[in-house]
């Protein structure tokens, strides 16, 4: 195999639900080597003694997060923790050579005016975020294969992105009219202990929460505003259903051509994602479910057109802990050294 080498990542907040499925999808990835798992609470432990289904596959312990330590070992480093803790080692990792993958917020936004009002941290890392890339492949594939960091979005803005991202690039809907409704599973949530997350609350429930002030709002809305070229709002609201895993994010808008019908919408979703190998839209008439994309790496997406109110209605469905966390993150990785984009990545789910 002459001098072939894996390049050695490491994992900072490996116990998350992210984490785990960082560990579980890069173990499968033939370029990597997974030589660093980081976190606080399990230092010293094997990371099966929190996962013991992975215990004949990983044998590695959590370790302190040293970033001085990190980037000796690692060319790549994830990161899988809570809002506001990725920026107090990012700028580190990066004066030392390494490639960042942040899964939290604390990157995804350009001016940091916009993070503080919404996460109440104040930051002073503005030439460290100004260079940071937003992590959606399919809109901003160019930039992410020249970036150092890339702030991964999570499962709403990446699954109300992709349903409203063609409508916007090419006008075809009044911006100010769009309407997000998303529904997502407990997994979601994290790992720690949630009262509104435990089985006797959730189970049996539909709920909506952060009503007008959900934090996937203002990134949603830096998107929109830059596919659209202008400043953009949007409505968003996000509800919690009793399952596991799989986000639905349906957007609802008023389309500036009302003579638009599905099959034309159909049509302009393909040739938008034609070269976007996760994303595929859905036959005129066939709309998406969370159990398609369950363990999977892709977005289904499915358009209709309602001609009495002259509306589009784009229906999107993701696996949130996949290509709404660490299947993105790895798509991204993939895209920044130049590998397939579908590298180390499931590219069908189970069903049922």
């Amino acid at each position: 195999m002459g001098n072939f080498r894996r390049v050695p990542v490491g994992i900072v907040g490996a116990s998350s639900y992210g984490g785990v499925q960082l560990v579980r999808l890069l173990m499968d990835h033939p370029e990597i080597e997974l030589v660093y798992l980081g976190g606080e609470s399990s230092i010293g432990k094997p990371f099966t003694s929190l996962y013991p289904h992975l215990a004949h596959a990983v044998k590695l312990p959590i370790e302190e997060v040293d970033p001085e330590v990190i980037a000796r070992r690692c060319e790549v480093v994830f990161l899988s923790q809570a809002n506001g803790l990725a920026c107090q080692i990012v700028p580190i990792l990066l004066e030392k050579g390494c490639k960042v993958l942040d899964l939290s917020a604390d990157y995804r936004f350009r001016d940091l005016t916009t993070y503080t009002t919404w996460y109440g941290q104040e930051r002073s890392d503005r030439t460290t975020a100004a260079a940071a890339v937003y992590g959606l492949p399919e809109l901003y594939r160019d930039r992410i294969s020249e970036a150092q960091l890339v702030g991964c979005p999570g499962c709403y803005p990446t699954a109300s992105l992709l349903a409203l991202s063609p409508l916007l690039k090419q006008g075809l809907i009044v911006p100010e009219t769009a309407i997000v409704d998303a529904k997502s599973g407990a997994s979601g949530g994290g790992r720690e202990a949630k009262s509104y997350l435990l089985l006797a609350e959730a189970d049996n429930s539909l709920a909506p929460y952060s009503v007008v002030r959900h934090r996937s709002t203002p990134e949603i809305e830096q998107i929109c505003s830059d596919l659209a070229g202008h400043e953009v709002t949007v409505q968003f609201t996000p509800h919690l259903v009793p399952i596991v895993r799989g986000t639905l994010a349906t957007v609802y808008a008023t389309l500036r051509d009302p003579g638009l019908v599905g099959d034309d919408l159909t049509t302009i979703y393909t040739a938008f994602y034609r070269n976007s190998p996760w994303v595929k839209v859905c036959e005129s008439g066939i709309y998406p479910q969370t159990k398609w994309a369950t363990g999977s790496n892709l977005c289904y997406l499915g358009v209709a057109v309602d001609p009495r109110t002259g509306r589009v209605i784009v229906m999107s469905a993701i696996d949130n802990l996949i290509k709404g966390q660490a299947g993105q993150a790895i798509q991204c990785l993939n895209i920044m050294m130049g590998w397939d984009e579908t590298l180390g990545l499931p590219k069908l789910g189970f069903y049922p």
